[in-house]
C-alpha cells in the first residue's frame, strides 16, 4: 500500500499485517524506496514495514528540508512519520544516509528504538569539505553527471540497477544538495559509545563511499554490536545482495517479532 506524502511527511509504503511489530527502512542518498524492493518482501512476513523517500527523493516533497538540514531534521521527519502512523517503538534498518539516521535515532531516541541494523554506512563520512562540495554542484549543474557516475560508486563492476540511477537522475537538485549537508555536518562518534539498542552493523567488501572500517568503527564501538561483512557487496548491498541481507536482517529482528 502506498501511502501518499500530505506535504509534510515523507512518501512512505507500508507492507505487512498491522498487528505485525514496526520495522522502518531508511534509504540510501540518491535513491528511494525501491532500494529495498528485493529485501522488504520477505521482512514483512514478519514485520509491518514502513519504506520513507528522503525529502526530493521518490514521491517525498522537496521542501521538507532546506539548505543546512542536518541528519537530526531527517530523524525528526522520521519520528513524525512514525507518530502519523501510531507507531510509538519500532526497529529501524537503514543504508548509508539511511543508516546515519538510524544511528542518531538510537542514541538520542533510544526509548523509540527497538532493534537497529545499519548497513553500508559510517558514523562520519569523511569531513565536510566533499560534500560541501557535491551540494554545490548539484545545485549548479543538477545530478545527470552524479547519476552517470552512480554505479561506480554503488555496485560491483558489472553489476547495477537502472531502476535506482533513474531516482538519482530525477530527484531534486535543492533537496539533495541539503542532504548533502547533512552528511557533511554529521558525525556521531562521540555517541556511539551510548547505544544501548541491540544493532547489527553490514557492510560490503567492496565499497568505495563507506569502505568496512567504517562498520568497524561502529561496531567496535556500540555495546555488543554485531558485525557481517559481505563479499562481492558495495555500498547498495541491499539491492546487489538482496538475499544475504534480508537472511541477515530476518535474524536481527526476530527479537522483535516474538515480542
Amino acid at each position: 500500500m502506498t501511502i501518499e506524502p500530505d506535504g509534510r511527511l515523507p512518501h512512505h509504503t507500508v507492507e505487512g499485517t498491522d498487528t505485525a511489530p514496526p520495522l522502518l527502512l531508511g534509504p540510501s542518498l540518491g535513491t528511494s524506496t525501491a532500494l529495498w524492493d528485493a529485501v522488504a518482501p520477505e521482512l514483512s512476513r514478519s514485520h509491518r514495514i514502513v519504506r520513507w523517500d528522503l525529502p526530493g527523493h521518490g514521491g517525498s516533497p522537496a521542501d521538507l528540508i532546506g539548505p543546512g538540514a542536518t541528519v537530526a531534521d531527517l530523524a525528526a521527519l522520521v519520528l513524525a512519520l512514525a507518530d502519523s502512523l501510531g507507531i510509538d517503538r519500532f526497529s529501524y534498518a537503514g543504508v548509508s544516509l539511511g543508516g546515519a539516521v538510524g544511528l542518531h535515532l538510537a542514541a538520542r531516541h533510544p526509548e523509540r528504538v527497538e532493534r537497529l541494523a545499519v548497513i553500508c554506512s559510517s558514523a562520519h563520512f569523511g569531513g565536510d569539505g566533499p560534500w560541501r562540495e557535491r551540494a554545490a554542484l548539484a545545485r549548479r549543474e543538477g545530478l545527470a553527471g552524479l547519476a552517470d557516475a552512480a554505479p561506480g560508486r554503488w555496485f560491483t563492476p558489472g553489476f547495477t540497477v537502472p531502476r535506482l540511477v533513474a531516482d538519482l537522475r530525477s530527484a531534486d537538485p535543492g533537496a539533495y544538495a541539503a542532504c548533502c549537508e547533512a552528511l557533511a555536518a554529521y558525525d556521531m562518534r562521540g555517541a556511539l559509545t551510548t547505544i544501548v539498542t541491540p544493532t547489527l552493523v553490514i557492510a560490503g567488501r567492496e565499497d568505495p563511499a563507506t569502505p568496512p572500517t567504517h562498520a568497524r568503527e561502529i561496531a567496535e564501538a556500540v555495546p555488543h554490536a554485531s558485525l557481517l561483512e559481505l563479499a562481492d557487496a558495495s555500498h547498495l548491498a541491499a539491492a546487489e545482495r538482496p538475499e544475504a541481507v534480508a537472511q541477515a536482517l530476518r535474524t536481527h529482528f526476530a527479537g522483535a517479532a516474538q515480542t
